[in-house]
């Protein structure tokens, strides 16, 4: 999981956030502290054995996107752009790019697929001490299950 995770956040490294609202930093791992705006690949729920012999797992994955509040409605507008469903700024379009093309593996082999589900929990979120406006972001990704 620790390299699925990883491939989450390069995907979602490649959203492009408006002029001066500063670059999307990342990672695949829940960080100590962070440079917002920033995207982290949180806790997963496994369920094991979807198919017979170990041959599919399914994790359901809760990421976070924390915002920073130079002002409470630029950074509510920030955020809405990337929880939107399409557009240069979107989570979804970019990490489900990661997808591959058809008949391809997805996050290049790691998994046999991967869909953003939905956002919950937009509210203000306490990370080290200091708030942020966020949300979660829950991704369904499904692969072999490992022996």
């Amino acid at each position: 999981m620790s390299a699925v995770r990883e491939a989450i956040a390069d995907a979602a490294r490649a959203v492009v956030l408006p002029d001066g609202v500063g670059k999307l930093t990342c990672s695949g791992y829940t960080p100590d502290s962070i440079t917002p705006p920033h995207f982290f690949a949180g806790e997963y729920a496994v369920e094991f054995d979807k198919a017979m012999r170990r041959s599919l797992d399914e994790v359901e994955l809760t990421c976070r996107v924390l915002v920073g509040r130079a002002d409470d409605r630029s950074a509510q507008r920030t955020l809405d752009r990337m929880l939107s469903g399409a557009g240069p700024a979107s989570l979804k379009a970019a990490i489900e790019a990661a997808r591959g093309a058809p008949g391809e593996f997805a996050l290049g082999g790691l998994a046999h697929d991967l869909h953003v589900m939905r956002v919950q929990g937009y509210r203000w979120y306490e990370h080290q001490g200091i708030q942020y406006v966020g949300a979660e972001l829950i991704i369904k990704i499904i692969g072999e299950g490992s022996a």
